[in-house]
């Protein structure tokens, strides 16, 4: 069965390696002692593996007796970092909580077509703070990265959506990050099952890829959307912009959707070099058969000068704010 540390809310098991003739003779000799208190849960001669909630009184020992500029650390097999950098990654545990206690809600924001009526919605997760209030996703998000939650995350953010959107008419645009996902197949199978549990149409669903500027494992990304499409699921390219990169992705990617920036939606009706981008993606989308999606939409003269010009399905503030689900629901 294959499993993935970074795909749950357990407990973060730090790899700890130490340099220097120093620290490997005082690992040495306190290791007999870590093995008494079960406080690591396996070593190397000069690497510990140690659950963060026995780091704690280690650290104070680390401070005392050993060269901190000779110990690095990293979770996941990713990057290593220096040590001292541990107490940071520490005060991001309040990301772990969330996920856990699943402290989220989640938000839609309707999508018109050149009519202005609603055909679909996005739907925008919202963290809940102990105390209640919301927290800014991006600042969740970039937690959840640091501490190598972002897969347990951004699932989460999947399946709470698919379940909120039940209620909901119409498509539903749902985001999800590509270089969180390790494989399709069991990656994203809990998705899947989660759209049966409540009787939606896996045709309902649009799935977004985000962060496409950072897509850089097409393979890997063809894999997921494939994935997706084989089982009845569409799926749209967001934030799509100038450049070669997001030109190539629609032309290997031939996704269902796709999303212009918002960057180069709002003013485009004054802005000559912001009509050029908007006409140049529009003609890519065509080309593939992708719907062209217009987001970020607040003036009425971008949205005229867009729906004039071809593009089909529109979002913004100007047709509707995000806002709780109840809101929507017929």
């Amino acid at each position: 069965m294959f499993s993935c540390s970074n795909c749950s809310s357990t407990e973060l098991i730090y790899e700890i390696k130490m340099t220097g003739e120093h620290n490997l003779s005082v690992i040495k000799d306190i290791i007999p002692h870590l093995l008494a208190q079960s406080s690591i849960t396996r070593y190397t001669s000069d690497t510990l593996f140690i659950r963060e909630s026995e780091l704690n009184s280690l650290n104070d020992f680390f401070q005392d007796h050993m060269h901190l500029d000779h110990i690095k650390f990293r979770i996941f097999e990713e990057q290593w970092q220096p040590f001292r950098n541990w107490t940071m990654m520490q005060s991001l545990q309040w990301v772990d909580e969330i996920i856990m206690q699943k402290r989220i809600t989640c938000y839609a924001q309707p999508i018109v077509n050149q009519e202005g009526a609603v055909m679909a919605y996005e739907m925008l997760a919202r963290f809940i703070h102990e105390d209640g209030k919301l927290l800014s996703p991006l600042q969740v998000f970039e937690a959840a990265k640091t501490r190598g939650r972002l897969y347990a995350l951004d699932r989460l953010c999947r399946m709470e959506s698919v379940r909120a959107s039940a209620g909901l008419p119409g498509f539903i645009f749902i985001n999800f990050i590509p270089t969180s996902i390790y494989s399709p197949e069991h990656c994203l199978t809990s998705t899947i099952q989660t759209a049966e549990e409540i009787g939606v149409s896996p045709s309902k669903f649009v799935f977004e890829v985000v962060e496409t500027e950072k897509v850089d494992d097409l393979e890997h990304l063809k894999n997921i959307l494939g994935f997706y499409k084989e089982r009845g699921f569409k799926y749209a390219l967001d934030d799509v912009g100038e450049g070669y990169s997001t030109i190539e992705l629609l032309r290997e990617m031939k996704p269902h959707y796709m999303k212009l920036d918002k960057k180069y939606v709002q003013g485009v009706a004054g802005d000559e070099n912001k009509q050029k981008v908007a006409q140049t993606m529009l003609e890519a989308a065509l080309q593939v058969d992708a719907v062209p999606l217009a987001e970020g939409i607040e003036e009425p003269s971008d949205y005229i000068w867009l729906r004039d010009r071809g593009f089909r399905l529109f979002q913004g503030y100007l047709f509707g704010r995000p806002a709780p689900i109840d809101t929507f629901v017929l």
